[in-house]
């Protein structure tokens, strides 16, 4: 695990995140969650662990990209933080989505990784 960084581990890890999504590196992706890390993406049911985070970075289609907006994050403690980010998934079809993007952070060893993950889509208002 990288330690740049080391106040900030939210823009960090989003770094690290978004390199292997875009790459569609799904080996990568899994290993960024703590083992038993909880997820809840675009789909209805929350999954754990990083085999089942891995098999759900293999469905999303390779030439899908990740463009970070604001992110703020915070810090519990010395092994914990957390914040939020803007982000809009777009590919090449025209296909976009904007969420918003939670993370609670684990460190383990000298290195952060993602405990919880939870997107909540943006909808705008007709």
């Amino acid at each position: 695990m990288s330690t740049d960084s080391p106040d900030d581990p939210l823009h960090e890890v989003l770094s690290r995140w978004q390199a292997a999504f875009d790459g569609h590196q799904t080996d990568t992706m899994a290993d960024l969650f703590t083992p038993d890390a909880l997820f809840q993406g675009f789909g209805p049911e929350t999954i754990s662990g990083r085999e089942a985070v891995r098999g759900y970075y293999a469905a999303v289609p390779d030439y899908r990209r990740a463009h970070l907006g604001n992110v703020q994050g915070y810090r519990i403690g010395p092994h914990m933080a957390g914040g939020f980010a803007d982000v809009t998934f777009r590919d090449p079809t025209g296909w976009e989505a904007a969420v918003h993007l939670s993370l609670v952070l684990q460190r383990e060893g000298r290195g952060w990784r993602i405990r919880q993950y939870h997107v909540s889509r943006i909808v705008a208002d007709h």
